[in-house]
């Protein structure tokens, strides 16, 4: 009985791979180039047992291969991978195509549908809602807290010969979660570090589990996963994922019960103003500086969002918003320590603008800081947050000269788009000076895209440039960095967001001792 019913799967499977592989769909991705499939099987055998960082050099190796454009099958979908700028305008700056990719599914247990991997009007009402919360005159009024918690990192490094610091990413995700909580969420997050450490660690192991779910076709489908240890391991990080947000939420909704609502009556009147009331509650929860979870809250007393609502974009903006944002700053700390003159450089201009501003940093100074603001960039370029993004074709559309049918996913290696010799000479050369005007004006538009670009780019773009350069200004301004782990001896592994195998180590030294 069991072997007629094996057979008769065998079957059916054969004559879907036949009738997928030969008729128009997959006589049109058979076009494209790519690694040989298997029968029924696609290219699954290729990659379905081999770690993170195997797949990480795996998928390189193919980009260079078969640039610049090649396709990918396992079981019933294919992939289309890209990573020429004109390719990617086509997708990325289309209207039409604003669909998540296949693999966003895997994060919905924990973001549900929020405007990261929701789609078409839903992700048009959220983004409205949003918008709002990353206006400039809002940006503005969250410097000071950049600043109080770049001074606070200051401080804990501390030390007369200098202090060694063993993990990095994790120091810098430590302080980029205390930001987005106390200013798009209104709550602050000192002396919880408890509460802290629990949920970073929780981000970390659900972006383990997302990088091998992507390795194990098996698990491919929730009845499985679910069965799997990774799968119980999954649904007690939720626990703590959800909780932790919800407990921000309520906090900041007390809030609002206590004051009345007062100041979410004139919400779009109070994001105008430049207030500069720092003054906390018994709750350690800003006063009227309003915040994108009130905008949420706002919305729901309105009847425009639900509470799950309120959850899942609160559950996206806490992880996009601090852990992103991390990596870039660690990526930014390690090229200046292995590049001594433009860490020298940027920390002249630092220096210069803090002593002509009364050795002060604020926004006026912020904005006025064109070499670290370039360092920044070229270590976006180097080391893109999210180094691949995908989309789903609600129609067919032409790519690299070959039509791609509607239902194909498709990669955005933006990686590989960033270190493409054709656009960017000497490609893994660390050099801000590619972004002076004169230098940029002729690129191609879509050859740097660390925030994706078109209709779905980062929302909160400026808020990361505006806290990336707090950050790094002001660690430049008291403390050399010099490295003991180098970048060319990381290994990256294929995730969520760009991840590195092994902790970083950094040592900072005071610059007052080497003066």
């Amino acid at each position: 009985m069991i072997s007629a019913i094996l057979f008769f799967i065998f079957l059916l499977a054969t004559l879907h791979y036949f009738l997928l592989h030969h008729r128009k769909f997959g006589k049109m991705i058979n076009l494209i180039p790519g690694p040989e499939p298997l029968p029924i099987l696609g290219n699954i055998p290729t990659f379905h047992n081999i770690s993170p960082s195997e797949l990480w050099k795996f998928l390189t190796q193919l980009s260079k291969q078969y640039y610049p454009i090649y396709r990918m099958w396992t079981f019933l979908e294919a992939y289309v991978h890209i990573c020429h700028p004109d390719d990617i305008e086509t997708i990325l700056g289309n209207i039409k195509f604003t669909k998540k990719g296949f693999g966003y599914k895997y994060l919905k247990p924990w973001f549900n549908t929020g405007l990261l991997t929701s789609s078409g009007h839903k992700w048009h009402v959220r983004r409205k809602i949003l918008t709002s919360a990353f206006h400039f005159n809002v940006l503005r009024q969250f410097v000071d807290i950049f600043i109080e918690d770049a001074e606070r990192l200051i401080k804990t490094l501390e030390s007369e010969e200098g202090i060694f610091v063993e993990n990095l990413l994790q120091l810098t995700s430590e302080h980029t979660l205390n930001v987005i909580c106390e200013t798009a969420m209104g709550t602050s997050l000192k002396n919880k570090e408890k509460f802290q450490y629990e949920y970073r660690k929780a981000v970390y192991n659900m972006g383990c589990i997302f990088a091998n779910r992507i390795v194990k076709p098996w698990f491919y489908y929730d009845f499985f996963f679910n069965l799997s240890p990774e799968g119980w391991q999954q649904s007690k990080l939720l626990k703590i994922l959800h909780n932790f947000t919800r407990k921000i939420i309520q906090e900041r909704k007390e809030y609002h019960d206590k004051t009345n609502g007062r100041y979410l009556n004139d919400f779009h009147e109070n994001i105008n103003e430049n207030d500069n009331n720092n003054d906390y509650n018994d709750c350690r929860i800003r006063r009227k500086r309003l915040a994108m979870l009130d905008l949420l809250i706002e919305a729901h007393r309105n009847n425009k969002i639900d509470d799950e609502g309120i959850r899942e974009e609160v559950d996206t903006f806490m992880f996009r918003g601090h852990d992103t944002t991390a990596i870039s700053f660690c990526f930014s700390i390690m090229l200046l320590a292995e590049h001594k003159e433009i860490q020298d450089r940027a920390r002249a201009e630092i220096k210069a603008a803090i002593e002509e501003n009364g050795g002060k940093l604020n926004i006026t100074v912020l904005q006025n800081l064109p070499y670290l603001e370039r360092c920044i960039k070229e270590s976006l370029r180097l080391f893109p947050s999210v180094p691949r993004i995908s989309r789903k074709l609600e129609t067919s559309v032409k790519l690299s000269n070959y039509e791609i049918p509607s239902n194909t996913i498709i990669n955005v290696n933006i990686f590989d788009t960033h270190r493409d010799p054709k656009f960017w000479p000497n490609p893994n050369k660390f050099d801000p000076d590619r972004f002076l005007p004169e230098n940029s004006k002729k690129r191609h538009p879509y050859a740097y895209v660390p925030f994706s670009a078109g209709p779905r780019n980062c929302i909160g773009q400026r808020f990361a440039m505006l806290e990336l350069k707090t950050y790094l200004g002001l660690l430049l301004y008291n403390y050399y960095f010099e490295p003991i782990d180098y970048l060319k001896d990381v290994t990256f592994v294929s995730g969520i967001v760009l991840r590195l195998e092994n902790p970083v180590r950094m040592k900072f030294i005071p610059v007052k001792k080497i003066c």
